[in-house]
């Protein structure tokens, strides 16, 4: 199998996948094709301002804007592109096969995961078919494959409204400070009425929100009421 990738630069390379892999920061390169706009779709290509890289991403429709979001706040990822690599194998009859998956992320352990991005309505036969082919590869190279479909609608309706607040600056200092405040089981809005005037405190407590400093059952809808808790292992972010 062979690997197609675009250096930050705008070379392209070719190398075995494995090789790729194991040596290359595919999580850096520029995407191996481009998004095109197509008609009848709601949501065009665009940026994600990706709060683990620090800059914006770029995907290509509405599933996998949904996809960075999640994976943007998934504490086990470091970093995250749209795209970064095209994999090349022999399929029947000797048939090229190429395939780009929608998205890579590079892992807290330094592996990389791979993932493509099904629709509300499931992902067609082909995609599954070569969705067999990329996990095989990922799985050789210590690495992982995920096709996904969208995550509930309360979920990604909550995530989307913390996302709102993810950016650093939203965390004002603060987060030590909520982190004690919510030791205990309590609802937001009382906590946030210890912590000070709502105006400014509301925003550090989403921020906490999306970074897993706080916690709270994002499957029901999220309102003030809503009961958090401080996660212990990020009490000290």
């Amino acid at each position: 199998m062979t690997a197609r990738f675009v250096d930050p630069a705008g070379i392209e390379h070719e190398a075995p996948w494995l090789e790729a892999a194991g040596e290359q920061r595919l999580e850096e390169c520029l995407p191996v094709q481009q998004f095109p706009v197509l008609k009848g779709r709601r949501v065009a290509p665009g940026w994600w301002w990706s709060s683990t890289n620090g800059y914006l991403v770029h995907y290509g429709f509405k599933a996998m804007r949904t996809q960075v979001m999640m994976l943007d706040r998934d504490p086990q990822v470091v970093a995250l592109a749209c795209r970064p690599v095209e994999l090349l194998w022999h399929g029947r009859g000797g048939r090229t096969v190429s395939h780009a998956p929608h998205l890579m992320a590079r892992l807290t352990d330094g592996s990389g995961l791979l993932v493509d991005c099904a629709s509300r309505f499931g992902a067609g036969r082909r995609l599954v078919w070569r969705a067999a082919h990329l996990e095989g590869a990922a799985a050789a190279a210590g690495w992982h494959y995920r096709l996904v479909a969208p995550p509930p609608p309360v979920v990604e309706a909550n995530v989307r409204w913390l996302a709102g607040y993810r950016h650093p600056r939203c965390a004002q200092g603060r987060l030590p400070e909520v982190a004690e405040c919510f030791r205990a089981p309590t609802a937001l809005v009382e906590g946030v009425r210890l912590l000070g005037d709502p105006i400014a405190v509301w925003p550090s407590v989403f921020h906490a929100l999306w970074v897993g400093v706080l916690s709270v059952p994002l499957r029901r809808p999220l309102h003030e009421r809503v009961v958090a808790v401080a996660c212990a292992a990020e009490a000290g972010r």
